[in-house]
């Protein structure tokens, strides 16, 4: 508990302490009213004293009706009640009995929300609060990391945060990135690596070269995007704020009904109009009336769910999103980059007759030398990997458009490229059915085998599509620009129940428009995309889900929601979040209110006494924000 917390539950136990010794006393022995009415008065200015100024404040500003004032003007009723009638009707242990357990409820919510900030807060703690710089004399000064400009060289010690994004210049370490990605495992960094703000370095000293100013850092773009996540409202939210709106002064003003119309009836039928009966009725009334189980347990459901999902690497800009996100029917993705890593990997060297695969490999990455192209490079990767490498100088270097490349050396000559290349030279090039790029290459016009460059599968893209049909997905479309044969390859290897192929990016917003126009009822129509091109469709979908790939501004700006490892096996999981919460939601609604209405019948026709009525009000929402605790609980078998 923090202090304030600390400070009220203080309070709490004085009051009870208070309350025990004055049953004691009272019980044996006989005291004036008044000077029952001024013992009973310590213990309730200890416990209610506050809710009397926030309920005065609340009247002097406009803001007359809300839950404060109703406790006020219940359990002031209440004693003055029972002053008036020498403890008759109404009572003074009523009355403080009352604001003792609204308090003890407010405190136990104070608590709930506390509990369920603590996702949250620990991922707002990745937040630096300096920078290390070296000054003239080569010593460490701390600075303000908003004071660091671009391309200054920063010190980042083993335990600290890094401050601002950039390159590593010297140094090598592990990184703790769990605060963005909930990934328990730490990442190796060494020089020539790009590294984001909010990670701890747990090993070594690394100096590294700022790439970003503080406030366009990654940390900086996350903080935001949690900080304001509260400012976009489900439905059910919103729902709540207009209920709680209409509803409290409606029953403030039903209670003075109650208070007043009964007996003036029974006035004029010439009975006795029981004015202290209809007055404990009316204080009951409206004690049982406060909707805090309402007010406070359906944003906290929220809130929860926001921060389970955010302690896994999910994070959601707004409760709208995540209720949305229980209603998706419909999932589109992007495959570059979404499904797949978005590198290219030599997944295959076929050597013809006469040459090896060691042979094919060494000419291969000797014709893309001079080349900085992904296949190039990946091909040059693969070469240095195993090992291979030509010590031969080029002699000759030439780019044939639309077709590849010729190099010459002082013993060979190579041709690397596609199809038509070999073709040109009259040699007959073998085919390839896996989806990919084939690079063929000849050798003194001799042809010698080709190799595959395939962007390959991440490795839980497989169970991410399975677990997304076990939660009852009932389309899951990849959109591509790829080819027809390499994208029903993945679709099928994946499991997906369709494509499109070839598509440019208007193209896929087009399709997505297609998908939209199918959906079903209530439901919701998800993409799911790397953020930075696809953009477009990223907005125009019901949820855009982005792969943040830990510091991409468009997957951060761009989505609804953002996942922070680029791992589409949390799509599922976020779904199993959201449909808890949106269940425990509803469990709490249909609960709170079922209860208050019966109760406050109950109340009105005088079955419902103060005790009921407390129940009513504080027992209802010490359920309602226990169930709502259960969402910060990630769903098992996620």
């Amino acid at each position: 508990m923090n202090k304030k917390q600390k400070k009220v539950f203080k309070r709490i136990i004085i009051s009870i302490v208070l309350l025990i010794a004055l049953q004691v006393l009272l019980h044996f022995t006989e005291v004036p009213v008044l000077l029952e009415f001024a013992l009973y008065m310590i213990p309730y200015i200890i416990i209610g004293g506050d809710i009397l100024k926030k309920a005065f404040h609340g009247i002097t500003h406009g803001q007359v009706f809300d839950e404060c004032f109703l406790m006020a003007v219940a359990t002031v009723g209440a004693i003055i009640l029972g002053l008036a009638t020498e403890g008759e009707e109404g009572g003074f242990l009523e009355g403080v009995a009352v604001m003792l357990f609204y308090q003890i409820g407010e405190l136990f919510q104070s608590v709930a929300v506390g509990k369920s900030r603590k996702n949250i807060t620990d991922l707002m703690d990745i937040r630096p609060d300096y920078a290390n710089i070296e000054n003239e004399s080569g010593e460490l000064e701390k600075v303000d990391p908003d004071d660091v400009a671009i391309g200054t060289v920063i010190v980042v010690k083993a335990g600290e945060k890094i401050p601002i994004d950039g390159i590593i210049r010297e140094g090598t370490a592990s990184l703790d990135t769990s605060a963005l990605t909930g990934e328990s495992m730490p990442v190796e960094k060494t020089t020539g690596d790009e590294v984001i703000s909010g990670c701890v370095n747990i090993t070594g000293l690394l100096k590294i070269e700022t790439t970003r100013e503080f406030g366009e850092s990654t940390v900086s773009k996350i903080l935001d995007m949690v900080e304001n996540s509260s400012m976009k409202k489900s439905k059910s939210e919103n729902f709540i704020s207009k209920f709680a709106r209409y509803y409290t002064p409606i029953v403030c003003y039903l209670a003075l009904a109650l208070a007043i119309l009964p007996p003036v009836v029974l006035l004029i039928m010439s009975k006795d109009p029981m004015w202290g009966t209809w007055v404990i009725r009316a204080l009951t009334f409206l004690v049982i009336s406060c909707p805090c189980a309402l007010v406070i347990s359906i944003p906290l459901s929220f809130f929860g769910g926001i921060g389970a999902a955010s302690s896994n690497g999910i994070l959601v800009k707004g409760s709208n999103y995540l209720e949305a996100l229980s209603e998706t029917g419909i999932i589109a993705f992007d495959k570059t980059g979404t499904l797949t890593k978005g590198t290219f990997e030599v997944t295959k060297v076929s050597p013809a007759d006469g040459f090896t695969a060691d042979d094919l490999v060494i000419y291969a990455s000797l014709a893309e030398k001079y080349s900085d192209h992904p296949i190039a490079l990946s091909i040059k990767k693969f070469a240095e990997e195993g090992g291979l490498k030509c010590i031969e100088e080029l002699i000759e270097d030439e780019n044939i458009p639309g077709k590849g490349v010729r190099v010459k050396t002082s013993s060979s000559e190579i041709y690397a490229g596609n199809a038509k290349l070999i073709e040109s030279l009259n040699l007959s090039p073998e085919t390839e059915s896996a989806p990919g790029t084939v690079i063929h290459v000849a050798v003194n016009n001799a042809y010698a085998g080709y190799i595959l460059i395939s962007d390959s599968l991440k490795p839980t893209s497989k169970k991410a599509i399975e677990n997304l049909k076990s939660v009852g997905i009932r389309r899951l479309v990849m959109l591509t620009g790829d080819r027809q044969e390499s994208a029903a390859n993945i679709a099928d290897e994946l499991g997906l129940t369709e494509y499109r192929a070839g598509l440019l990016p208007g193209d896929k917003v087009d399709e997505v428009e297609k998908l939209i126009a199918d959906k079903k009822g209530k439901e919701k129509l998800a993409f799911v995309g790397d953020g930075i091109n696809d953009a477009p469709v990223l907005s125009r979908a019901d949820i855009g889900i982005a792969m943040g790939a830990l510091g991409s501004d468009a997957a951060i700006e761009s989505a609804d929601i953002v996942l922070m490892d680029d791992d589409p096996a949390r799509i599922a999981l976020a779904m199993k979040i959201s449909r808890k919460c949106l269940r425990i939601v509803h469990e709490n609604i249909i609960f709170a209110i079922g209860i208050k209405v019966l109760c406050l019948l109950l109340g009105a026709l005088g079955i419902a006494n103060m005790w009921m009525a407390i129940f009513a009000d504080v027992g209802v929402m010490v359920i309602a924000v226990l169930n709502a605790i259960r969402c910060l609980k990630i769903p098992k078998n996620a």
